[in-house]
């Protein structure tokens, strides 16, 4: 099962970093002759009610998903890890607690509320994107504080600071290759975490704009039961979207271990 999960998601990342080659036609393309198509011919998955390729829009939507998730949780474990070091640990604690207890989804909609009609759909993805790994700092800062509170009183900590050295060397040096193991298992638990989020916000209307394709605003169409059942072929990305979360969860072992 892990290698079945390793091999899929290997094939999902293949697909979204060659999607410009894959993808027959640009995902904006309309094909107004052709609205609804159906699949077969020169549309693999048919068109939507623009007369856009379907096959080419997920592959460009599973570039979006599949690619900056994982920049987003680095966002979150590199804050994480640099605000965890602040000696202050109660006080980032108390912070870290706060920031589990807002809503983030109000962020969002006033993000959205601000923003201009006409804003770039590339801007709308990093914001997005930014604002997900900005705002999943908290948990994992939690945990590296937990663990750095351990590591006080270790003798290999003790004698650093006994040799004089400097703080950050200390955190470069010698603990982070303690915490290194667990800021993977985060990092691991993250992508998917944030891949599910942005498919959510998209099915809100919050997250990357039109016509840029992502996973969460092609499930979008799935909210009109009348047009599954006339085109059951739009449930590929919601399909796509639970195989790479069960090859996720399929490598849970594998963070375990690594944690």
């Amino acid at each position: 099962m892990r290698w079945m999960a390793v091999a899929l998601i290997a094939l999902v990342v293949a697909a979204a970093l060659l999607a410009p080659a894959l993808a027959p036609f640009d995902y904006s393309r309309q094909f107004r002759e052709a609205p609804n198509a159906p699949p077969g011919g020169m549309f693999l998955m048919g068109t939507d009610d623009l007369g856009r390729d379907r096959f080419s829009r997920l592959l460009y939507a599973t570039r979006v998903s599949i690619l900056l998730a994982p920049a987003a949780a680095l966002v979150s474990i590199v804050m994480a890890l640099a605000i965890s070091a602040i000696p202050a640990r109660r006080t980032t604690s108390a912070f870290a607690t706060l920031c589990l207890s807002l809503p983030w989804i109000f962020l969002f909609l006033i993000l959205r509320s601000i923003l201009p009609l006409n804003t770039k759909p590339l801007a709308s993805m990093l914001l997005t994107f930014a604002l997900m790994g900005l705002a999943g700092w908290a948990w994992p800062a939690r945990i590296f504080s937990a663990a750095m509170a351990q590591m006080q009183h270790a003798g290999w900590l003790l004698q650093a600071r006994a040799s004089g050295l400097t703080g950050w060397r200390i955190a470069a040096v010698h603990t982070w290759p303690h915490l290194r193991g667990l800021a993977i298992a985060q990092f691991r638990i993250l992508v998917p975490a944030y891949i599910l989020s942005e498919a959510s916000l998209g099915l809100l209307g919050l997250g990357v704009a039109e016509p840029l394709p992502s996973w969460g605003n092609l499930l979008a169409e799935l909210q009109h039961p009348g047009r599954v059942q006339a085109n059951p072929w739009i449930l590929a990305p919601l399909i796509l979207l639970m195989l790479v979360m069960i090859a996720f969860e399929a490598l849970q072992p594998v963070r375990e271990t690594l944690a």
